[in-house]
């Protein structure tokens, strides 16, 4: 099989990667280019209030996506705030003249969504909302979209308009308007909707993810876009498309043939803590998914992963900046970065690495080439 070369003349192999081990190491210390580049947003500043509010347990242990349920090359970097390290948001424009709503940018869906005037649950009530009169690009459609989240959901319609993320503006770009968002949850959330970063085969309604019209409409220098996210609430996370900034990573980049191309899905050998295995003993599966805050795994791995980790919860909180194993709260406790969930698959055991893991490496998710890279971030 012949090397793959990239236009920043790093070689790479197909099979480089394939036996890498992904490992995720409890107690050791570790930090969890000019372009278009989407700042990422964190903050802290909710977290008395959701606390006060009884939601913010449920922020924090179900904020996963569910796996079972014009024409100039360029980069952009959208940087994003960083939210109590849980969510990591970052700002879009919708219409014209714009319209601005704060994403979730999610490596975990494949839709592009925000509430609408024409929703009036409270959830699109405490946000901003798209109203279609006000944008002289829209198009209506009467496709129906549904989507389901670990914590929430939102039934809404398509529609086709201008959006723009940094530096980029596309065009026709399938939007869901959201029409009824239930429950409690998103009531409380610092962001407006998200925005998918799958895969086509698991958008909603068969919708054309932003980043597949990016590619296709020629927007990018390279189909690829970086994430990097910072810890304890600093500022400089980032999503980059159509580059890599080797500023904020060490070494060199590994790279991982997707084992799917749906979620962006991986094999990990094995999960250890002390150099010695505690799940995921035979090799799993594991999906990257920059929209869950926490390491999630099947419900009987995780409480055992649970029980090694409780007799060195003091030290993590001592150290929890370093450490992708915990999350400190005001009062000075702890929360495990551990999240159990029962999926309906009886195939292989499957991971999702969230932010717990993704704040420790520069992770880089290409398309040309089917395959994600990873180098510890700088």
């Amino acid at each position: 099989m012949s090397p793959v070369h990239r236009r920043d003349n790093q070689k790479i192999h197909p099979r480089d990667g394939i036996h890498l081990r992904v490992v995720l190491l409890m107690l050791l210390a570790a930090t969890c280019v000019p372009s278009h580049r989407v700042i990422l947003q964190q903050r802290k500043t909710k977290q008395r209030v959701l606390k006060d509010s009884g939601v913010l347990g449920e922020l924090l242990l179900q904020q996963a996506l569910s796996p079972a349920v014009k024409h100039h090359r360029t980069t952009t970097t959208e940087l994003l705030e960083n939210y109590m390290d849980l969510s990591y948001v970052g700002t879009i424009s919708i219409g014209t003249p714009a319209q601005q709503f704060s994403v979730i940018f999610d490596t975990g869906s494949a839709n592009l969504w925000v509430p609408s005037v024409y929703c009036s649950s409270p959830a699109c009530a405490n946000h901003q909302r798209f109203d279609p009169a006000r944008s002289s690009t829209y198009r209506s459609t009467t496709t129906s979209v549904a989507t389901w989240y670990g914590t929430g959901s939102m039934v809404g319609v398509l529609a086709y308009d201008t959006v723009t993320v940094g530096s980029i503006q596309v065009q026709n770009q399938m939007v869901g308007l959201s029409q009824w968002e239930p429950g409690s949850f998103l009531v409380h959330v610092p962001f407006d909707g998200f925005l998918g970063l799958g895969f086509p085969k698991i958008a909603s309604s068969g919708a054309t993810p932003l980043f597949d019209n990016m590619m296709s409409q020629g927007l990018v220098a390279q189909d690829l876009f970086s994430i990097y996210l910072t810890p304890d609430e600093r500022n400089g996370s980032f999503v980059l498309f159509g580059g890599i900034d080797s500023s904020h990573f060490t070494g060199n980049l590994s790279w991982i043939p997707l084992t799917a191309q749906t979620y962006w899905q991986i094999k990990v050998d094995r999960i250890t803590m002390h150099g010695l295995p505690i799940a995921c003993i035979h090799g799993c599966q594991a999906i990257l998914d920059s929209g869950t805050s926490m390491l999630a795994g099947p419900g009987l791995s995780v409480p055992h992963s649970e029980m090694q980790l409780h007799s060195a919860r003091h030290r993590l909180c001592h150290r929890w900046h370093t450490i992708p194993a915990a999350s400190p709260m005001e009062d000075g406790s702890c929360i495990s970065g551990f999240e159990a969930y029962a999926l309906p698959v009886t195939t292989d055991e499957l991971w999702i690495l969230g932010n717990i893991f993704l704040r420790c490496y520069y992770s880089v998710f290409d398309r040309a080439n089917s395959m994600v890279g990873l180098a510890p971030a700088a």
